[in-house]
């Protein structure tokens, strides 16, 4: 059943209108650009998705969205986190199990708790859960950083804790826990440059941004890889180098809402405190989308 994770999944970007509500229409647009560009799965309410500005009604009203978009199509995973333990394994009960099929849930943040007190959270939340939970380290986000030895700790004691996406950037600690992890438990990319790098270790594919604008060429480069062709994949990887940095360089999401925008999916909007990527980037973003080929049929 874990291998429906493994590919291309999408932290997918919550569109907005002018006036901040959810565009639930460019939200259907985007769903369907990213199943038609052949993504495995999708990713709801993660940090792309400002999830930490969207009220709980409004993550309700999103994932019955999607789910009735997305129905019998592709796997939807539910980002549930935070820095609560107690309240995060209450919102795991509040949401309705029936519309998603995993949970991404990340690693406490602002606490700084140490090793035994993240071990001693995802214990609390595998105890919790009804459906299976990736773990997600993030230490650029949560400040510290979940050690190779505690996620392994988790993924031989918990069956329900089926894979960890991993966004520490450190490919040492990547392939340990590739090398030792037990054979079913996933370990998934959370950084979109080092894809590649990742599955040629053994990794199962990416959770990504960059793939909300280019999914079709995002998926066949993870599709490459993973039938072991990386070099050639590597290639691909490499061409996205600028249009990554661009995504990233005025902060997430409001890069890929750009190219989304210039793409004509939905809109540019972001809530406080992001904002819009300015005109100097959104001009940059323009023209590295027509220079890679990706505007040829907008």
């Amino acid at each position: 059943m874990n291998s429906k994770y493994r590919g291309t999944g999408v932290a997918i970007v919550t569109p907005f209108n002018i006036d901040k509500s959810i565009d639930f229409a460019g939200l259907e647009n985007l769903v369907n650009h990213l199943i038609l560009g052949g993504v495995d799965y999708l990713v709801v309410q993660g940090t792309t998705g400002e999830s930490a500005t969207l009220s709980k009604e409004e993550k309700v009203k999103v994932l019955d969205f999607v789910h009735d978009k997305t129905t019998g199509r592709v796997p939807l995973v539910f980002g549930i986190g935070g820095n609560n333990t107690l309240a995060v394994a209450d919102d795991i009960k509040f949401y309705d199990s029936s519309k998603f099929d995993a949970i991404l849930s990340v690693v406490p943040y602002y606490n700084k708790p140490t090793q035994e007190g993240i071990y001693q959270h995802y214990k609390h939340l595998a105890n919790v859960a009804t459906k299976p939970i990736i773990l997600y380290n993030v230490p650029g986000r949560s400040v510290v950083n979940m050690t190779a030895e505690t996620t392994l700790r988790l993924a031989n004691e918990f069956d329900n804790l089926i894979g960890v996406k991993e966004a520490s950037g450190d490919l040492n600690q990547i392939k340990e826990i590739i090398d030792r992890c037990p054979a079913n438990f996933l370990v998934i990319s959370g950084d979109d440059p080092i894809t590649v790098p990742i599955i040629a270790l053994g990794g199962d594919g990416v959770i990504s941004v960059v793939a909300n604008a280019l999914p079709k060429s995002f998926s066949n480069m993870v599709n490459q890889a993973l039938e072991g062709n990386c070099s050639a994949a590597q290639v691909t990887q490499n061409s996205f180098e600028d249009i990554t940095d661009l995504m990233f360089l005025e902060g997430n999401p409001a890069g890929v809402k750009a190219a989304l925008h210039i793409l004509g999916v939905h809109g540019v909007d972001v809530r406080l405190p992001l904002v819009k990527m300015g005109d100097a980037g959104y001009a940059k973003m323009r023209a590295e989308l027509e220079k890679i080929g990706e505007l040829a049929n907008v």
